[in-house]
């Protein structure tokens, strides 16, 4: 499998150089040159597979060549050997042909756990192969940092440091990063917002100096691993509901466009998907272009569903590059244009493409605090905040009622009390016993200035386990 670059400028390259590599040299993201496609009867025969051996043989044909299938399905059962529920993403009935998928059962209690448990030991292995050490810089809106974390916190030839929005994240988000003590771990509080922090990222991987000659690896879902990982539990929930004879849809909360864009691949490598629906939040640069093609930059605003708080998403530029006929030329100049005036449409067929499988949704605070009020009252169900998106724009959205509608559950209610409090259900949520000492426990964390010189002089100061770079 060869992966190419988005802006068509960069060299193409193998599953572990793309692993290592993350954002490509032209600025551009990485993505399978000729993408998968299984059969009905492969997929048919799937089912009732464990999840491990299912991530198996979804995932193969993407690391085919760089690891070995003896030792590619012995760390999928290392992955998803630490996930608290046997199923480990179980689907739960809400209504009528409506579900939720459980992706939060992993350590960290969100479903980023599903790529970055993977993409530690995915590391983890290529680097000891290799002997060689790097260095992880990521952003997070507030999940992404504590998976990071605990996926990567005993590689031994990684040192990490995770940018969030200083006192933008809740505190379980916060104290789940800033918790894990390692003298390869390091949190940094950013006094900005998570924009820029994503920037910060983006343009350490363009002038990476500053390591002075040590690799940058990204764990931000521009890391092709991450949406490789995300693939397998569409498959995972089509499948239980009667996939391939059947078609399924799926709602979708999402900031970074990462999860959903998961779900597109899927449906392109062979899998009856109906309808994506992307749900988001106030922050709806996302629904702006899926509702009329207006992709612009505005004001950011923080929300109860504060991992969708994001201004621009990353990954939206590989959908752009395919409905842009996989075009790198012609993406790279859309993007200097969005770069140069924070703003971009696209061809009216190319939108109404997109829109063939797309629909959206924004939802407010209060929309978002009612429908957790009303999924509990309904099903004694505790929502978090952006599962409660994805069950308000499920039902506004939804095309067909006989179609199958599986929302995915992204995190555990416990990690957004705010707003499980102000949907006045009455319910007290308690951490599960692995994290019951969560709020009696050391917190290192470093405050920083919205500057990436700031930033970038840390780095280099505290990397190779505290020896300077």
């Amino acid at each position: 499998m060869r992966y190419i670059s988005t802006r068509g400028n960069a060299p193409a390259l193998n599953f572990e150089d793309v692993l290592l590599a993350g954002l490509a040299s032209d600025g551009g993201l990485y993505v399978p040159e000729n993408l998968p496609r299984f059969t009905q009867e492969e997929i048919a025969s799937w089912a009732g597979l464990p999840y491990h051996e299912l991530a198996f043989r979804v995932m193969r044909p993407f690391v085919e060549g760089s690891i070995s299938d003896t030792d590619f399905k012995q760390i999928l059962e290392e992955t998803y050997g630490t996930f608290a529920h046997s199923a480990i993403a179980p689907l739960r009935q809400l209504n009528a042909n409506e579900w939720v998928m459980e992706l939060f059962h992993g350590p960290t209690l969100a479903f980023k756990d599903f790529a970055l448990q993977l993409l530690g030991r995915l590391l983890d292995h290529i680097l000891l192969k290799r002997d060689e050490r790097v260095v992880i810089i990521g952003a997070t809106s507030g999940d992404t940092g504590s998976a990071a974390i605990e996926g990567c916190r005993r590689c031994e030839n990684v040192d990490i440091f995770i940018l969030h929005p200083h006192q933008r994240v809740s505190e379980v988000q916060r104290r789940q990063m800033t918790t894990i003590l390692g003298e390869n771990i390091h949190n940094i509080a950013i006094e900005g917002n998570f924009d820029d922090c994503q920037e910060m990222v983006k343009a350490s991987f363009a002038d990476q100096s500053f390591l002075k000659g040590t690799r940058l690896v990204a764990v931000n879902s521009i890391n092709w691993a991450r949406i490789m990982a995300q693939i397998v539990y569409y498959f995972h929930a089509a499948l239980q509901l009667g996939a391939p004879a059947r078609s399924v849809a799926f709602s979708v909360p999402t900031g970074n466009f990462g999860d959903i864009f998961a779900g597109y691949l899927a449906r392109n490598m062979g899998l009856p998907v109906s309808q994506l629906v992307v749900a988001t939040n106030r922050n709806d640069i996302l629904h702006r272009f899926m509702s009329g093609n207006q992709y612009f930059k505005e004001t950011l605003h923080a929300s109860l569903s504060p991992s969708m708080d994001i201004m621009v998403s990353s990954n939206f530029e590989r959908l752009l590059f395919d409905l842009h006929g996989r075009n790198g030329v012609a993406l790279a100049e859309l993007m200097s244009t969005f770069k140069a005036t924070g703003k971009l449409s696209v061809e009216e067929d190319r939108w109404v493409e997109a829109r063939k499988l797309f629909d959206s949704l924004a939802v407010s605070d209060e929309d978002t605090c009612a429908t957790i009020a009303d999924v509990f009252k309904r099903t004694g169900e505790v929502l978090d905040p952006h599962t409660a998106i994805g069950v308000k724009a499920a039902r506004e959205c939804r095309r067909n009622l006989s179609t199958p509608m599986v929302v995915l559950g992204t995190a555990h209610p416990v990690k957004f009390p705010d707003a499980v409090e102000k949907a006045g259900i009455g319910k007290a949520l308690e951490l599960p016993a692995h994290l019951s000492d969560l709020f009696q426990r050391e917190e290192r964390c470093t405050v920083l200035p919205n500057a990436i010189e700031a930033v970038q002089a840390f780095v280099a100061q505290h990397g190779n386990r505290g020896k300077p770079l």
